[in-house]
């Protein structure tokens, strides 16, 4: 019988712990399965209210700590706990699984053959006012993900999943030790950025790995207040800019002071762009601000690769 495991990591949400555990322990599976809580060391009550959560009826709890902080160290540290499971399926600790998710995972990885699957990351607004300018094309900046309502195989990055809502067949991390998420996009604690998951799953495509989306595979995603900023799209896109400019792209040989020049232009049409769509009024300012954002952590990057 295949032995399947449900992780969350966790930094400083002590609060959301309780009801993530209990709708966990709710979901219907064709086997049993157990929770692993993967602490990144928090210093508010977690390590608490997971204890008093161990002993309650239900799926069992299991807990670690991991002390290296950030979210790369946690999901590794998720693999390596999980290596002698045959499937692992994440799940974020600001998020609460709707009902199926299991069910969905189990028989994607176990019948349909797929090495890695996953579904729908829904935004919950019903606790919070969401802003007019937010419209459903930045959702996914948010981790929303709805590829509708038909199953199928991803091929292209045009269609990615997240670690949000993610189920690996563990046999993937077992045969490939160097499989595993990329430090260099670790976040810590409150940082924002990161890309660990979106890095993972490039790997993936890259070497044909099966990966299956099904809808009936959902969260439904916490949105923090703090996140509904324009100011956060920006510096998100800013530091996935300097992602791109430190590990991504090739080296140039046309630079002037050091940024090739083609990379200064981008920034500046950009900023253009922004400019008059402010000025016209017209729809679309954040998220070309995004792109100006993101072209300019390309150049930072970039200079950082350089020069280090």
């Amino acid at each position: 019988m295949p032995s399947l495991t449900v992780a969350f990591c966790t930094y400083k949400r002590a609060d959301r712990l309780e009801k993530l555990v209990a709708q966990l322990r709710a979901q219907s599976c064709p086997v049993p399965f157990e929770i692993l809580a993967v602490n990144n060391n928090s210093p508010d009550e977690t390590l608490e209210v997971l204890s008093q959560l161990q002993r309650q009826p239900g799926a069992p709890l299991r807990v670690v700590t991991e002390l290296a902080a950030g979210i790369v160290p946690a999901r590794n540290r998720a693999l390596t706990e999980t290596l002698d499971r045959d499937i692992l399926v994440f799940i974020d600790d600001d998020e609460l699984p709707q009902p199926g998710l299991l069910d969905a995972a189990y028989d994607s990885i176990v019948k349909e053959g797929a090495q890695c699957a996953g579904g729908r990351v829904e935004m919950d607004f019903t606790t919070i006012q969401r802003p007019t300018w937010l419209g459903d094309e930045l959702l996914g900046f948010l981790a929303a993900v709805d590829h509708g309502s038909k199953a199928f195989w991803i091929t292209s990055d045009e269609t990615p999943i997240w670690t949000a809502n993610v189920a690996y067949d563990m046999r993937l991390f077992r045969n490939d030790p160097t499989l595993r998420f990329d430090s260099r996009f670790n976040r810590e604690g409150a940082d924002i950025g990161g890309g660990e998951d979106a890095a993972m799953f490039q790997k993936m495509l890259i070497q044909q790995i099966r990966i299956r989306y099904r809808p009936d595979m959902a969260v439904m995603h916490a949105v923090e207040a703090w996140r509904l900023r324009r100011n956060y799209f920006l510096r998100l896109h800013y530091r996935a800019g300097i992602r791109v400019g430190q590990y991504s792209i090739p080296d140039f040989p046309n630079k002037v002071l050091g940024i090739p020049p083609f990379m200064v232009g981008q920034f500046f049409r950009h900023c253009l762009k922004t400019l008059g769509l402010t000025l016209t009024g017209k729809p679309g300012q954040v998220r070309q601000a995004m792109n100006a954002s993101n072209a300019l952590g390309t150049i930072v990057g970039y200079r950082r690769r350089i020069h280090s």
